[in-house]
């Protein structure tokens, strides 16, 4: 059966749902193609539930620094279950008729099962074709990448979706990937009770961003009992034989350089793949790393054919994907919308959490930039007293010839809450003069970032001023 339409979703996630909302009453019609959830990994084993077990560790560890700062004894038993059901429960239980009636609701038609793109302007689901007028879009995410590692596939293992709604509390749980994910996770787990081991085969933690974004979140997750190794790559597994040779949860991972690690369960966070199968065989161009090539600027992969959110693989954010959504309904709207990938956003919510935007300072000179930095630690500063925080870093990158911030990374407490200044300052090219003018609130946690840009502001006004008296003294 052929149904016609003018705009032909494959994936209703994040992005599709932007993409229904930014139609509604424009006159176009939309239909939106979903195998598993509407919404996405967010909300039911990505984003929300994993924040969820964050929340609940947190508290715990909050209870504990009652030890220091109030109390003189606290006690408490872990309820794992009572965590695990809450973590369950904001992932709507894995029920999205709500989602999925709010989409309908915007005159989108959903279509239910393993959508396929079979020429660009037609997607087979099931003994369905629904043909595209206008424009197709493909926003049907990632899941997890599973490394070939010798024996991988011979034991039971959690991805993210097993670890963010788990049914059982883990005497010991390895996780090979320091990532987002694989810190998160661990700090969760580990402040429930779990021992945990995160293996990194990369020389830090949290490789992409700033090394003292790894190097300021490591003795915090340590306090914590996280064991971590780090630059020492798993090279083999194999399951953890209890009488008959059956596969089993329990694992042991053996190390390059010669280390076991032996654990109750195995957590693979070593990043993500694109759902490529759904579209591979139109010839579309992927990227090196097989995501969906599209222009940055239009999210067009070709005429007629947009990419929205993580397939493209320009950011795995859900506040990204609902952004490339709105752009995308604008553009099909007639608009002349752009995406601006400068001042995107990044948050890890370990605690302390790990928030960034722009550029590193390392990209930043591999791009020929000139850059200037300042460094600071929120824990020294009076509200880091106050919390008994310790050992922080904040990291400022400008560029020197334009005068302007270019990146920017927080490890403190609500850095997540503190990086919208720096993202608005980031997109606009806000001048590190009018930066260094801006009254932070006193005592809390962003005041760090006033000295911070004043002294950015004043790196840059010597070396300026050092130009201009090299000038004067020319004959």
């Amino acid at each position: 059966m052929f149904q016609e339409f003018d705009v032909v979703c494959l994936g209703g996630g994040v992005a599709g749902e932007a993409i229904a909302v930014g139609l509604q009453g424009s006159g176009l019609t939309l239909a939106v193609v979903e195998r598993e959830l509407v919404g996405g990994e967010c909300p039911y084993w990505g984003c929300i539930p994993s924040k969820t077990l964050l929340r609940s560790g947190e508290t715990l560890a909050e209870a504990a620094r009652a030890r220091v700062l109030a109390a003189s004894r606290v006690e408490w038993t872990v309820d794992f279950s009572k965590a695990s059901t809450r973590a369950r429960w904001m992932a709507r239980n894995l029920d999205d008729s709500r989602p999925a009636a709010a989409m309908q609701a915007t005159g989108a038609t959903l279509f239910r099962g393993e959508g396929t793109l079979t020429d660009l302007r037609t997607v087979s689901v099931g003994s369905e074709q629904l043909v595209a007028r206008r424009a197709v879009v493909i926003a049907n995410g990632g899941t997890a990448a599973i490394p070939p590692i010798p024996g991988l596939n011979t034991v039971e293992l959690w991805t993210n979706r097993q670890a963010v709604i788990p049914a059982e509390l883990p005497v010991s749980l390895a996780i090979l990937g320091g990532g987002p994910i694989g810190v998160e996770l661990g700090q969760a787990f580990a402040r429930l009770g779990s021992r945990v081991t995160v293996i990194e085969a990369g020389p830090t933690l949290l490789g992409l961003e700033e090394p003292e974004a790894g190097a300021a979140l490591r003795p915090h997750l340590e306090a914590d009992g996280m064991m971590l190794v780090i630059g020492d790559p798993c090279i083999a597994v194999e399951p953890q034989i209890m009488g008959p040779p059956v596969k089993g949860s329990a694992v042991t991972l053996h190390l390059k350089s010669g280390a076991v690690v032996r654990a109750d369960r195995l957590l693979v966070a070593t990043g993500r793949r694109p759902n490529a199968e759904a579209w591979r065989a139109t010839g579309l161009a992927q990227t090196e790393r097989g995501w969906l090539k599209v222009d940055p600027a239009t999210l067009e992969a070709q005429a007629g054919v947009f990419g929205a959110g993580d397939v493209t693989g320009l950011g795995g954010f859900t506040h990204l994907a609902y952004y490339h959504g709105q752009v995308i309904a604008r553009r099909l709207r007639g608009l002349d919308a752009k995406a601006d990938h400068t001042a995107v956003p990044r948050v890890t919510f370990t605690d302390p959490e790990v928030a960034s935007v722009g550029l590193a300072e390392a990209a930043a000179r591999a791009k020929g930039i000139d850059v200037v930095v300042a460094s600071a630690d929120p824990a020294e500063t009076a509200r880091g007293y106050i919390h008994d925080f310790r050992r922080g870093a904040l990291k400022l990158v400008a560029d020197r010839a334009r005068g302007v911030l270019i990146g920017a990374t927080l490890v403190t407490p609500r850095a997540g809450e503190i990086l919208g200044e720096l993202v608005l300052a980031v997109k606009l090219g806000t001048p590190l003069k009018t930066l260094a003018d801006v009254i932070h609130p006193f005592p809390a946690f962003n005041r760090v970032l006033g000295e911070s840009l004043q002294e950015l502001a004043a790196k840059m006004e010597q070396q300026n001023g050092g130009q201009n008296e090299q000038h004067r003294n020319k004959p």
